[in-house]
């Protein structure tokens, strides 16, 4: 019988430490600041590498540790008796082109999932409502603002009945968007929507 093959590490092509990538990679991300802004600080710390090795690192590895992240809180959180979601959406400029992020964040403010569309109509809705069912499953109630396409998608997918709306109850949402801003901020707006969604 064939030994199944071990999975090999991502890390086994670079000379770095994985804990040494995992810190780059995770300054980037969680602190809204630039490229250069992270070698200096890890330059006060011993650690000598160029800006564009931060560049390489976040855009080889980045998005497998936020996956790996994601996974693991949506896997703890599916079992919560009383998994609450809460969506928004929010204008963006790409490029100098008008779009909408779409979010959903749980109750405790943990990104579920996040779609660019460059309308903010039912379809638009209802493919993200989609997305967002199809990975994570169904939440005892979604939290949404006055916007009408929510009600009229989730009419279409029968879960009318878990929204809920109500002045202040979509917070958690509306909090969840001020990293991004400052993230949008940090790199003089988005040029690109592939940019865009690593960081939403």
């Amino acid at each position: 019988m064939p030994r199944p093959k071990k999975q090999a590490s991502p890390f086994r092509y670079f000379n770095s430490s994985p804990e040494v990538i995992r810190l780059v990679v995770m300054m980037y991300v969680r602190f809204p600041l630039s490229l250069r802004n992270v070698e200096d600080l890890l330059a006060e710390r011993g650690v000598d590498i160029c800006h564009e090795t931060v560049r390489f690192w976040w855009n080889r590895l980045g998005p497998m540790f936020a996956a790996d992240i994601k996974r693991q809180r949506i896997s703890r959180m599916r079992g919560y008796p009383q998994w609450r979601w809460h969506l928004d959406e929010v204008f963006v400029k790409i490029n100098g082109e008008h779009h909408y992020l779409w979010r959903a964040v749980d109750h405790e403010g943990e990104v579920l999932e996040s779609y660019v569309t460059k309308k903010r109509d039912k379809a638009a809705a209802l493919a993200f409502l989609k997305r967002a069912l199809k990975r994570h499953g169904k939440a005892e109630a979604i939290v949404t603002d006055g916007l009408r396409s929510y009600p009229a998608a989730m009419r279409d997918l029968g879960i009318e009945d878990r929204r809920e709306m109500g002045r202040w109850l979509n917070n958690r949402a509306e909090n969840s968007h001020l990293s991004y801003r400052r993230r949008e901020r940090a790199m003089l707006r988005f040029r690109q929507v592939k940019s865009l969604k690593k960081f939403a």
